[in-house]
C-alpha cells in the first residue's frame, strides 16, 4: 500500500489560480488534454490560445504528450468537474517553485513508505490516524521532516504518536541534508601593539563557533585580511548573528587601539548534511 506524500484527494476540485502539476495525454490543433496528477488523474483542458502568446505554428513545439507540466487553473466548473488550464500565465518563478513542492512531497511519500515498513507492528487504521494528524500539523509533510532533523522530536510534542513511530520518523529525518544560508565577507584587522598579532588571534577566537544559533568560522588570507562567513538555517538568524559578531570583533580591537574593516561579499544558500 502506498502512501500519498500529495497534498490533494482524488474527490478534490482545484482553485481558480492554483498550480497544478499535469501530464498531457492528447494534443490537437485546438489545444491539448492533460491529466492533473495531485488530483488523482481528472481531467484539464489547455486551450491553444492559453499555451503561448502569439500565433502558434507547431503546438508540439510546447507541449507533447506524456510531458509533465506546471500550469495554472483558470476556471473551474464544479457541476461538471471541468477544469481550464493555462501554461502562458505560469512565471518562470511560479514553474519553479512548483516543481520543488511536488518533488518535496513525493520525497515525503517515499519517506512514508520506509516508516511503515519499519512500524510494522501498527494497523494500517492506526498508521492512516497518525499520518492525518501530522498533515493537520504540516499539510506539506516534507516540512515536519526538516523540522524533525533541525529542531528534534519536541516538534512532535502533543500529538500523541506512538515511540515506534516517533522513532522512524526520526531516524529517517536524520538523513535530511538541512537547507543552509552563508553570509559574511572580508575583515582588515591592524594593531600597531608589540603583540599585536595575538590581540587579533584572541578576538577573533572570542566569536568562532556557535553563535547566537549560526555557525562563526574565520579563516586566514593573509595579514591583515582574514574571511568571516556566518552559517545558518536562514537569513533572519545569520544577519543577526553577522551584526552581533562584527560589532564584537569591532569593539575588541578598538579597546586594544586597533583598527577595524569590514567589506561584505554576495550571501548564498547551501545544504549541510547531518
Amino acid at each position: 500500500m502506498g502512501w500519498d506524500g500529495m497534498r490533494y484527494q482524488q474527490d478534490q476540485l482545484p482553485e481558480e489560480g492554483d498550480l497544478v502539476m499535469a501530464t498531457v495525454q492528447e494534443v490537437f490543433p485546438q489545444g491539448a488534454y492533460v491529466t492533473l496528477d495531485e488530483y488523482g488523474g481528472m481531467l484539464g483542458f489547455l486551450h491553444v490560445s492559453e499555451i503561448a502568446t502569439g500565433w502558434i505554428r507547431n503546438i508540439e513545439h510546447y507541449v507533447r504528450p506524456k510531458q509533465k507540466v506546471v500550469l495554472k487553473v483558470i476556471r473551474v466548473n464544479r457541476a461538471r468537474r471541468e477544469v481550464d488550464l493555462s501554461l502562458r500565465q505560469v512565471t518562470h518563478e511560479e514553474r519553479r517553485l512548483k516543481v520543488m513542492e511536488v518533488k518535496r512531497a513525493e520525497k515525503a511519500s517515499a519517506f512514508l513508505n520506509l516508516i511503515r515498513e519499519r512500524c510494522s507492528s501498527m494497523s494500517d487504521a492506526e498508521f492512516e490516524r497518525c499520518v492525518a494528524l501530522l498533515r493537520d500539523e504540516y499539510p506539506m509533510l516534507y516540512d515536519m521532516f526538516e523540522e524533525v532533523a533541525s529542531k528534534g522530536t519536541r516538534v512532535l510534542e502533543g500529538l500523541n504518536l506512538p515511540r515506534e513511530l516517533i522513532d522512524s520518523i526520526v531516524e529517517i529525518s536524520s538523513k535530511i541534508p538541512l537547507p543552509r544560508v552563508e553570509v559574511g565577507g572580508v575583515l582588515e584587522l591592524t594593531c600597531p601593539r608589540a603583540d599585536g598579532m595575538n590581540v587579533i588571534k584572541d578576538v577573533l577566537a572570542s566569536v568562532e563557533g556557535n553563535k547566537h544559533g549560526a555557525d562563526v568560522s574565520i579563516t586566514y588570507l593573509g595579514a591583515p585580511r582574514y574571511r568571516l562567513v556566518i552559517s545558518a538555517e536562514n537569513f533572519k538568524v545569520a544577519e543577526r548573528a553577522l551584526n552581533s559578531v562584527l560589532q564584537s570583533i569591532q569593539k575588541g580591537m578598538e579597546r586594544k587601539g586597533g583598527t577595524f574593516k569590514f567589506t561584505r561579499e554576495e550571501s548564498r544558500k547551501s545544504v549541510r548534511s547531518q
